[in-house]
């Protein structure tokens, strides 16, 4: 599958989160071969969890699935940048890919606030994708923070 295809289903997973109030982000794994190891969304608000971010949650399944914490060669596609927490949670499970759509200029940490995917300083450096369905990625955010300040 192309990137634009993946970025398809992360955001038919990121509209999953609309049903229990959480922002609309939506994240898959795919491993080396193209299965789709794991699909979550957005649970903060369903959970409580602070940590329960779509990129976390779907690292967890993917490490489940595969049967250890290292996801060498595997590729997450996200629909907003990755912050702080979830760029770090991708370093440390030495994933091979990131595939990004909409930037985050207030928090991304993944090239527009700070880079931690690829710095050198850093264990591991992931290669970076971004802008994938930019737009697509962006609107579902926006509609969802525009009908809560409504």
């Amino acid at each position: 599958m192309t990137d634009q295809e993946l970025m398809q289903l992360a955001l038919a997973e990121a509209a999953s989160a609309l049903s229990h109030d959480d922002v609309p982000v939506g994240a898959i794994v795919i491993s080396p071969t193209g299965d789709v190891l794991a699909a979550r969304h957005n649970e903060r608000e369903l959970t409580g969890d602070p940590t329960a971010h779509a990129e976390v949650l779907a690292l967890r399944d993917a490490a489940a699935t595969l049967g250890g914490w290292r996801l060498n060669d595997c590729t997450l596609v996200v629909t907003l940048e990755p912050c702080s927490m979830c760029a770090g949670a991708l370093v440390n499970s030495r994933l091979g890919r990131v595939v990004f759509g909409a930037h985050d200029m207030n928090g991304g940490a993944v090239g527009s606030l700070y880079n931690l995917c690829s710095d050198p300083r850093l264990n591991h450096e992931i290669e970076v994708t971004s802008g994938v369905e930019a737009d697509a990625c962006a609107a579902l955010l926006t509609d969802f923070f525009a009908t809560k300040r409504a």
